[in-house]
């Protein structure tokens, strides 16, 4: 019981405010200047968190914005950061596995290091295809597993510790084979180790993908 509540405490306390800083760090913030203002028409951003892509929006391609993320802390700085950045967002508190959004509604979907945290990402994506339109595509920035042997071993003797201090977040998952797998097309892929970042959260994938 205790445990648990410590459990509880941290998630809700501790983890959003951690979240936010380890993800908003200048090389991170520079991979979302590269991704963020090509979304354009409706956007769906998966794992909205506490809005750290919401500065990089460029408002004339924007019609509409939905933010989804199952953590009310992170919606709710979120929500203040639309505020401040004056940029409408609704909001859906839910995980991706379960959209509730129309079939064939999105443009775009924007996936910003956060397919590294889903449980189940093929179910996420299966939806994700569900909302898209034929046309839409899906903008991804993500971290994952690293190219060299050493690093991926650090990586996967790291894994099990980081999920448990990092909200579930998994540093060694193959985020192109994931996108592949799920029966997507990448048209641009590039992908390097970020600056000034130790190696084994540092290896960046990014570009985008269509049905």
């Amino acid at each position: 019981m205790k445990l648990r509540m410590i459990k509880e405490a941290y998630e809700k306390y501790i983890l959003p405010k951690l979240l936010d800083k380890c993800c908003s760090t200048k090389p991170v913030n520079y991979q979302r200047k590269k991704i963020v203002p090509h979304a354009k028409g409706t956007i769906l951003e998966i794992g909205i968190g506490s809005g750290l892509n919401i500065p990089f929006y460029k408002k004339s391609k924007v019609e509409k914005i939905y933010g989804l993320d199952p953590s009310p802390e992170l919606c709710e700085m979120a929500k203040q950061a639309a505020i401040k950045n004056e940029i409408d967002i609704n909001f859906l508190l839910n995980g991706a596995e379960e959209i509730k959004l129309a079939s064939n509604s999105i443009d775009t979907v924007l996936l910003t290091y956060t397919l590294c945290t889903i449980p189940n990402p093929f179910d996420a994506l299966r939806e994700i295809k569900r909302v898209m339109k034929s046309d839409g595509k899906i903008l991804f920035c993500e971290h994952g597993v690293a190219p060299d042997d050493k690093v991926i071993e650090w990586q996967n003797r790291i894994n099990p510790l980081w999920g448990k201090l990092f909200g579930g977040c998994n540093i060694n998952r193959n985020i192109p084979n994931i996108l592949l797998e799920s029966g997507f097309k990448i048209n641009d892929l590039e992908q390097m180790y970020l600056p000034s970042t130790p190696k084994i959260v540092g290896y960046n994938y990014w570009g985008n993908a269509e049905i």
